[in-house]
């Protein structure tokens, strides 16, 4: 008997040993190895958009600068400033000279927000200028915190005909006013006589400007610039700037280190675990860092191996199953992988994009330009944020004018467009969106192939319990076929009129509001079409505060 039983037991040894060796080893190292390929994909597609974004902080921070030097250039390049510098030099009424030397310093002063000193160093060691931070006409702010001497200074930049950027330096205080100042110099120019030294120029700039173009920093990510000398040009919350980050020279595994610790002591990321990511900037000579906070990586790995753990749990129990569950999960896996490395793109950037486009058509007096670029800003910014959320009324139709201006002006002003809201339903609550595919249906389709003077109208009232808005054309109609099936909630899909959004639009009304929403379309053909819709008016949602107005 106990051989009989130590046969049974070999036998139930060997099929589980089978079991083992053909189906739960193979699926432990397939989801060991997916494990790990999961990982190192999530890990670049990380780095990847980090460095996108980081190249795209860089293209910013040179156009930045590049308006910054047209005030520089306008200084060392004017006719009279040069006649007044050459009268400087020569001694003549000095007194009289530098007063409307430095008239004309303020007069350039306010063309960009972040000027904090304009100066001028004559050849005869005359220093005139126009001073924010101290409103003095013998006390410059900036002359203290910089490195070299006003004689060494002189000598660098009138030494050549480029461009000299200078760090951020000590922190300038005069009273209650304090801020950190980089600087642009340049030595003046008289075209008259181009070798002749007449004296530089020097443009100190708030480092705010910086800080502005690098983003403002997260728990999960910060932006900062270090110099070529390793010194800190510019870094949100940090009383460091000006001083080394690591010694000349070091490097690129010191350099990490520094950066890491750097990063630290802001206090923004934690004391976990920094990964540093860099770009070098050619043109200044500066080398824009960002550091990111681990914490997210990581838990999403922990994630994936809870995960991976009850998989192969439920491996012991039933084989076949567990293969059909595996790749039910391997496809929302890499669903929710895309959607979360989607929701990290930091749209940033994208705005940044746009306002450096905005800033070079300015610069080019294209206003009209200008002007359609930061509607469209708004018009995305409203669209991303909370896409699904709660807005007032006041919030949803001035959004609406935005894009209709937007349409106005792509259509060279074809249609005209009136909106009238009942004053009490300003303030209530409604969700975004709603309205604009109905009003982009008037314009795309409505007014297509239309001669005549084109018009849309929107009104929205109070009737009892209900709110009723009416959406009404003078355009092409639609055909009594689709708008009944239109109206019976069957839309047809075309090549040339597609109304996939009215369709999305009317069941998020539904799925919003419920039994209670109605829609009716009302259409004849080279008449026009009315939309109507009637919601109940709901009150006590919270509202989502929308940005969507602002940059």
């Amino acid at each position: 008997m106990k051989k009989i039983r130590t046969g049974r037991g070999s036998i139930k040894s060997q099929w589980m040993g089978a079991f083992l060796a053909l189906s739960v080893v193979p699926i432990l190292l397939v989801n060991i190895v997916y494990y790990y390929n999961t990982s190192r994909l999530v890990q670049q597609n990380v780095e990847s958009m980090t460095k996108a974004n980081l190249e795209q902080t860089r293209v910013s921070l040179d156009v930045w600068l590049d308006s910054y030097k047209d005030i520089l250039f306008q200084v060392y390049t004017d006719d009279s400033i040069v006649e007044l510098v050459d009268k400087i030099n020569a001694g003549e009424d000095v007194a009289n000279n530098r007063k409307l030397l430095r008239k004309m310093l303020r007069g350039l002063f306010y063309t960009k927000d972040y000027v904090k000193s304009i100066s001028i160093i004559t050849a005869g060691g005359e220093l005139v200028f126009y001073d924010q931070l101290t409103a003095s006409t013998t006390q410059t702010s900036w002359l203290s915190s910089i490195a070299l001497s006003e004689e060494e200074l002189y000598a660098e930049i009138s030494g050549d005909n480029q461009t000299h950027l200078f760090s951020t330096g000590e922190k300038v205080v005069f009273g209650s006013n304090s801020c950190y100042l980089f600087h642009i110099g340049h030595r003046i120019i008289d075209y008259r006589d181009v070798k002749k030294q007449c004296g530089i120029v020097m443009v100190s700039i708030d480092e705010k400007l910086l800080e502005e173009v690098c983003s403002p920093p997260t728990e999960n990510g910060l932006n900062f610039i270090v110099d070529s000398a390793g010194y800190l040009v510019s870094c949100a919350g940090s009383d460091s700037l000006g001083e080394s980050v690591f010694p000349e020279g070091a490097d690129q595994k010191t350099k990490t280190k520094a950066y890491q610790d750097m990063a630290k002591r802001t206090g923004f990321l934690g004391e976990k675990e920094l990964s540093v990511y860099s770009v070098y900037d050619e043109k200044t000579g500066w080398e824009i860092v960002r550091a990111t906070n681990q914490n997210e990586l990581v838990q999403g790995l922990h994630q994936q191996q809870k995960i991976l753990g009850f998989i192969m749990l439920l491996s012991l129990l039933s084989v076949l199953p567990m293969v059909d569950r595996m790749k039910k999960s391997v496809v929302r896996q890499k669903n929710a992988e895309i959607a979360a490395l989607e929701a990290q793109i930091n749209p940033h950037f994208l705005y940044n994009t746009l306002d450096t486009i905005n800033w070079m058509a300015i610069d080019k007096d294209e206003y009209e330009i200008s002007n359609m670029i930061t509607t469209l800003a708004r018009i995305l910014r409203y669209g991303i944020a909370d896409s699904n959320g709660v807005v007032k009324i006041r919030d949803e139709v001035e959004w609406l004018k935005q894009y209709i201006f937007l349409q106005q002006t792509k259509l060279k002003n074809s249609f005209d467009c009136h909106i009238n809201v009942e004053p009490e339903l300003m303030d209530l609550p409604i969700h975004k969106l709603l309205l604009q595919p109905f009003v982009e249906n008037a314009i795309l389709h409505g007014f297509e192939g239309v001669d005549r003077t084109c018009c849309m109208q929107m009104s929205m009232r109070r009737v009892e319990d209900f709110m009723e808005i009416e959406i009404k054309d003078n355009g092409c109609g639609i055909p009594d076929d689709i708008v009944r099936e239109m109206n019976q909630g069957i839309f047809r899909k075309t090549e040339d009129k597609n109304h996939i959004g009215m369709e999305n639009a009317i069941t998020r009304l539904h799925m919003y509001y419920g039994e209670k929403t109605k829609v009716k379309i009302q259409s004849r053909q080279g008449e026009g079409t009315l939309v109507r819709i009637r919601i109940p008016v709901t009150g006590g949602v919270e509202v989502y505060e929308s940005s969507g107005s602002g940059r």
